[in-house]
């Protein structure tokens, strides 16, 4: 793969890290199980993160993206 091609995409996961600063997502745990009788618990859990982190690896991208080499272009020149 490319530099800028790698350099571009770690730039839109910093992007999206700054716009989404965390994610939820809920587990369902089985807290009884009496014959027939089935209690379930759904445990909600979050992951958080600081935006700083997201522009942080903006930054980390922008640098790789701006560093790439650029592929010479095959052909005559005039």
């Amino acid at each position: 793969m490319d530099t800028k091609k790698i350099g571009l995409v770690i730039l839109i996961i910093g992007l999206l890290m700054t716009l989404f600063s965390g994610y939820n997502y809920v587990t369902r745990e089985k807290v009884m199980d009496m014959g027939d009788v089935h209690i379930m618990v759904d445990n909600n859990h979050s992951s958080n993160w600081s935006p700083f982190i997201g522009i942080g690896v903006m930054v980390i991208g922008g640098v790789i993206f701006m560093s790439g080499k650029k592929k010479l272009e095959k052909g005559i020149k005039k």
